[in-house]
């Protein structure tokens, strides 16, 4: 039986996706559902330029893939396969209508599957990819999970909302109450902590930090002046990033786990 908060996030990410397909425009299969691609931000992509250089030849999970953006880098530039799980059958709709356009459907698949009790054996994949998927999950249950199917030799590599920032935290109430964000997902936000945990099912432990105040940008990317503001205030971060006491409160983290504990 599906847990409650479970069938609550299944809920969101339906009503989400079927918007969007009532809504979309022929432009929008190149972009997320902010309406961008998320490869215009600096840390979306640092996590493809990990893919770029690993992926040929190899067996990829899109873990939590939604809508599969990020499963057509990988499967155009030489994966032997990317697979692509989540809990949203109208997500996975668009994910393998977005393969057949892509012409990558012959190099995916897409399963509904719960990302903390996948149906996959041990060693099932050289990299896993997550993008922004573990605010929705009980890392408890998905951490021993995904050390448990990555190959001793593989890697994960992540990006995630990061939960250190006062001003974002602000924003993330703003959108639970607006419905934006369902309230598990809204209250377990990535920080430090959790790094610390994954420590526990890996026995490396990689993190880089970005968009220090560049997330500012981020509604006004898909308007002119957009991706110049980006570029302005990325290069801003790169200089407060460098202090060490303030990469926790940067918006995103990109973090690489390796070395999978049997």
């Amino acid at each position: 039986m599906i847990e409650e908060r479970k069938k609550i996030e299944i809920e969101y990410y339906n009503k989400q996706a079927e918007e969007w397909l009532k809504e979309k425009f022929e432009k929008d299969w190149k972009t997320d559902f902010e309406g961008f691609s998320p490869t215009l931000l600096s840390s979306f992509k640092f996590c493809y330029k990990i893919l770029g250089e690993n992926c040929q030849n190899k067996k990829i999970l899109d873990y939590g893939c939604g809508n599969g953006i990020h499963s057509v880098f990988p499967a155009k530039i030489g994966a032997e396969k990317v697979t692509g799980i989540d809990l949203s059958e109208s997500q996975l709709k668009i994910a393998k209508e977005r393969a057949k356009r892509e012409n990558i459907d012959r190099q995916t698949e897409y399963l509904v599957m719960d990302c903390e009790k996948m149906d996959f054996p041990e060693n099932s994949f050289d990299i896993i990819f997550d993008g922004g998927t573990f605010s929705s999950l009980d890392l408890n249950k998905a951490l021993p999970e995904l050390a448990r199917i990555l190959k001793p030799e593989g890697f994960l590599v992540g990006i995630e909302t990061f939960g250190h920032n006062p001003f974002t935290n602000l924003k993330r109430k703003i959108n639970k109450i607006t419905g934006k964000r369902t309230g598990w997902a809204a209250e377990h936000i990535l920080k430090m902590e959790d790094l610390g945990q994954a420590k526990n099912y890996f026995d490396k432990i990689e993190a880089k930090f970005f968009h220090f105040i560049s997330w500012l940008a981020f509604p006004f990317l898909s308007r002119p002046g957009g991706k110049f503001l980006l570029k302005i205030l990325e290069a801003i971060d790169s200089v407060f990033l460098r202090v060490p006491f303030l990469r926790k409160y940067g918006f995103k983290v990109v973090f690489i786990f390796s070395k999978p504990k049997k």
